[in-house]
């Protein structure tokens, strides 16, 4: 079994990390470290190469840690919801954690969540995680 994290660079992302982290310990299962990008002529090639420093500073944490995971960077189109479900799917996974921001009522109303979609849409449970 295995756990799954959405990450990106920001405090949200960090939280969940955090948070995914701790629960694998506590359970000895696996963690899968998701990036989701969609591609396409908005994907800035320095952007990504920056990420991908961040992806590889985020295994070696994980690493030292001594937890099993693996890190994927995913760009194949797909919002990062999709990506998730995905993934989660394919392995079975136990959870899925997710980073929370906050957001204006009008913010929710005009802007598509991913994690909303996430939560109503994952055929496992889902852990949102508030950042400080």
């Amino acid at each position: 079994m295995a756990i799954v994290v959405g990450y990106v660079a920001t405090k949200e992302g960090r939280a969940a990390l955090k948070r995914a982290a701790e629960e694998c310990m506590l359970r000895g299962t696996r963690l899968i470290v998701i990036s989701s990008h969609r591609g396409g002529k908005d994907f800035d090639p320095d952007e990504a190469i920056q990420f991908e420093k961040e992806l590889t500073r985020v295994g070696d944490l994980l690493e030292e840690k001594g937890l099993e995971h693996e890190v994927r960077q995913l760009v194949r189109g797909n919002d990062p919801a999709e990506d998730l479900i995905s993934v989660a799917d394919e392995e079975s996974a136990d959870f899925i954690v997710i980073g929370l921001r906050r957001r204006s009522p009008v913010g929710k109303l005009i802007l598509g969540s991913n994690a909303q979609r996430i939560l109503l849409d994952a055929s496992c449970p889902v852990l949102a995680v508030k950042a400080d």
